[in-house]
């Protein structure tokens, strides 16, 4: 007990000026602290629907089962759905190198929720689009060929062989309908698609995104049922696995002079790369870009804001130091600790209502959003420069404190 209130005594006495300047008017300090959260928590928000979309946008690409992959040089991202003819996978398969050059084939579709379906009684197609349907992403390939490195998927590929037959993401929007659940009570699940009925064979996890509400899974052969005979001579994507041993940048250089200069072929790393690339440049990963930095602006408006009332509150109190002799330097670094302190103060609140917000956004979205250590760290080195910028700017008010100005 002495021990501690010698600590306690010290601590009163000898506490640095900047913490005595910022805690000498509380309420203040709570202002500050709460201006500092607030511009934390707009920065975590705007970066964490950045990366709603992004992680989203990857989610394929991280699961597809292969060392090489074709797609359309035409097409900045594998979502819009272009495709090239098959005849590029039969040359691929003949470079040497590539032991297997399989097709996924990829397109949206209307899928009604099959709860819905039943409360109208409905037992026709013709009337589905009147349900309010919503998108999903049809993933199709041959299943002895299978492309995805989902052992959920791969465990169940004899049942794609069911005529409309589905694997169904588990993971899906809850507005496609509780169809796992049904799932699990009834062994299977009938709804419509594309104004068409098909049925729910078994479930898998990927997850969904921001422009495809879930995914579903099917057989070539269902998938050129349900469009048309030729679909199958278009692909989406190529997966190529190479032989053991094989120099991947070789067969890569290789196939790039062989194909056609409509083919790119490019890497599981190069694919994602590639993804991410096109969603920075639309109009959404731009604007939560400028959201977040407008969080980044009102946090230093709010702190030069204190700072600067402060110093100008204990301006006759500067102007004493100066004539005892401190330098401008030392006082200027008494308001560069308070503007680290409130960096510091201001970052745990924040850091931590943040993950209320990431939960909130991976309840609505259904995408998991999970705090980073890169993302708080950069939040961190935000809120440092911006509270260091906000008494940077507040200094200019301390070196005019003169001390003529009191005696």
């Amino acid at each position: 007990m002495a021990l501690l209130k010698s600590l306690r005594t010290y601590a009163q006495t000898y506490k640095p000026l900047a913490w005595a300047q910022l805690s000498h008017q509380k309420v203040r300090l709570a202002v500050a602290l709460t201006g500092v959260a607030f511009s934390n928590i707009l920065i975590f928000t705007q970066l964490g629907l950045r990366a709603l979309l992004f992680d989203g946008i990857t989610l394929l690409p991280e699961q597809l089962d292969g060392d090489l992959f074709l797609v359309s040089a035409y097409t900045p991202s594998i979502n819009w759905g272009s495709s090239f003819s098959k005849i590029n996978l039969y040359q691929a398969d003949s470079v040497s190198g590539v032991a297997r050059a399989a097709p996924l084939y990829m397109s949206s579709a209307e899928w009604v929720n099959p709860e819905q379906l039943e409360q109208q009684g409905l037992s026709d197609g013709p009337q589905a689009f009147e349900l309010f349907p919503n998108r999903v992403k049809i993933l199709a390939f041959n299943p002895v060929e299978p492309v995805l490195a989902i052992p959920e998927i791969n465990q169940q590929l004899d049942r794609l062989a069911v005529p409309h037959g589905v694997l169904y993401d588990r993971l899906g929007q809850e507005k496609l309908g509780p169809v796992p659940d049904l799932f699990l009570e009834q062994g299977s699940v009938t709804t419509l698609m594309n104004n068409e009925r098909v049925t729910v064979v078994g479930l898998f996890s990927l997850g969904s995104n921001l422009s495809d509400n879930g995914h579903v899974v099917m057989s070539d052969w269902n998938y050129a049922q349900r469009t048309f005979a030729s679909a199958l001579d278009q692909v989406n994507i190529g997966v190529l696995t190479l032989e053991p041993g094989a120099d991947l940048e070789k067969v890569q250089g290789q196939l790039r002079s062989r194909l056609s200069k409509d083919i790119r072929v490019l890497t599981q790393a190069e694919i994602i790369e590639a993804e991410q690339a096109f969603q920075a440049s639309l109009p959404n990963g731009k604007i939560l870009d400028f959201g977040a930095a407008m969080g980044f602006v009102v946090g230093v408006v709010i702190v030069y804001q204190v700072l600067y009332t402060d110093v100008n509150d204990h301006l006759p109190e500067y102007a004493t130091l100066k004539a005892m002799g401190f330098s401008d330097r030392a006082l200027l670094t008494v308001v560069l600790q308070e503007a680290l302190i409130l960096a510091l103060l201001g970052f745990i609140p924040g850091y931590l209502t943040s993950y209320g917000v990431y939960s909130a956004l991976t309840y609505v979205t259904r995408i998991p959003l999970s705090m980073r250590l890169g993302v708080a760290v950069q939040v961190f080195g935000l809120t440092l420069v911006m509270c260091i910028l906000s008494g940077a700017i507040a200094m200019n008010k301390l070196r005019s404190a003169d001390p003529a100005d009191v005696f």
